[in-house]
């Protein structure tokens, strides 16, 4: 069942407005109210498919390792035959979760730390002890529950609630997009984790423009022009652009110089070009020649957020001996720390009594799109591609 947000629709109009000139920026609630917060952990975050991080990280039989996805507690487990399966953390005796949240461990089986119910990697209840003398109790009755689970291109995504559509129709023309890339095969080879006093959608818009660029990210200007690019068509839940390197420079870093290798299934005009693109709700993926970077957020309140970076590699970058990823980890890391200060900037502002909604610059097109495709979801209660741009032509 889906309903609307605890926003006004009136005030969701000026934002989903076709009109250039009239659209204006969310309302501050969207960003301030616990209420709206609390709807969109429910309808944005356990409605649609969260990405719980790279697969990788549970690649061997056994492995296990539970996460939170709004108010749901999800538990993947890798089975004997190398699938990846996820349960409801709730165990079929009494709900105890089998695995604190957070926690990973590699195990034969699962088991239950309350009452030993113990239940195969691929769900089956085992054993329940003491059960065996209960009248008519069927040990096949009580599997763990599936919760929908789908490895994208080296990650993992959950749909909690199970009314999201089909992952392919999710990710749309997104999957064509990345393709080249082939993140599946990249290895993370360096990560910061960051916990910044700002809404999750505040981080995204932005992330998704580059109007602020000249004044604050001079590092980043001096390898690519912050004016040059364009956005690309979405047919799925995503948001996304490219930027143009300047002549001198191959890659983003602080001197421009890249100490990786060129991305194997790239051609010549995206080796001169890197790619931002936003999957709702949570996954950033910046596409560079020669590594991709990825930003995964854990909304902790309204105006709280945990943001993993990781930096993803090619293998046959091991090959030189001067491989080192701090190349682009450290530029990224001066170039999000200060945006993670004008995020908060922006959180403070919001609350301000003389805060008033505006309109976008053409180089906010990205953030228009974004945030047409929230006030969509707050008015319908579900995500859907971004309202405006359904009309444009496919992606080529």
């Amino acid at each position: 069942m889906t309903w609307p947000a605890p926003i006004a629709p009136a005030a969701l109009g000026p934002t989903l407005s076709a009109s250039f000139g009239e659209a204006r920026t969310l309302p501050p609630e969207a960003y301030l109210s616990d209420e709206v917060f609390a709807w969109e952990r429910e309808h944005f975050f356990e409605g649609s498919w969260v990405c719980l991080g790279r697969a990788d990280r549970l690649k061997e039989p056994g492995d296990q390792k539970a996460f939170r996805i709004g108010s749901e507690g999800v538990l993947l487990v890798r089975g004997k035959d190398e699938a990846l399966r996820g349960f409801f953390n709730a165990c079929r005796h009494r709900g105890h979760e089998l695995l604190e949240t957070g926690a990973f461990v590699n195990r034969r089986a699962v088991k239950c730390p309350y009452h030993a119910w113990v239940f195969g990697l691929e769900g089956r209840l085992a054993g329940a002890p003491r059960f065996g003398d209960v009248p008519g109790f069927d040990k096949a009755d009580y599997p763990l529950i599936e919760a929908r689970v789908v490895e994208w291109r080296g990650w993992v995504f959950v749909n909690a609630s199970g009314e999201a559509p089909e992952f392919s129709e999710y990710v749309g023309n997104l999957d064509e997009l990345i393709a080249p890339w082939e993140p599946e095969r990249l290895f993370v080879a360096a990560g910061h984790d960051y916990v910044i006093a700002a809404n999750w959608k505040t981080i995204t818009e932005n992330y998704h423009e580059c109007y602020h660029c000249p004044t604050i990210h001079p590092a980043l200007c001096a390898v690519t022009p912050p004016d040059s690019g364009e956005s690309f068509p979405p047919d799925g839940a995503w948001v996304g652009g490219n930027m143009e390197l300047r002549g001198s420079a191959e890659t983003m870093s602080m001197t421009g110089e890249s100490k990786g290798v060129r991305i194997r299934g790239l051609d010549d005009r995206q080796a001169r070009e890197v790619y931002y693109v936003g999957l709702f709700p949570n996954l950033l993926i910046s596409l560079h020649p020669d590594y991709v970077m990825t930003h995964r957020f854990d909304p902790e309140g309204p105006g709280e957020s945990k943001v993993e970076c990781l930096w993803l590699f090619p293998p046959e970058a091991k090959q030189r001996p001067d491989f080192d990823p701090s190349y682009a980890s450290d530029f990224w890391d001066v170039t999000n720390r200060e945006d993670w200060m004008a995020c908060e900037s922006v959180q403070r502002g919001l609350g301000s009594r003389g805060m008033r909604r505006g309109p976008f610059a053409s180089s906010e097109d990205e953030v228009r799109a974004f945030q047409a495709l929230v006030a969509d979801g707050y008015r319908t209660g579900r995500v859907g591609t971004p309202p405006q741009v359904r009309a444009q032509p496919a992606l080529s």
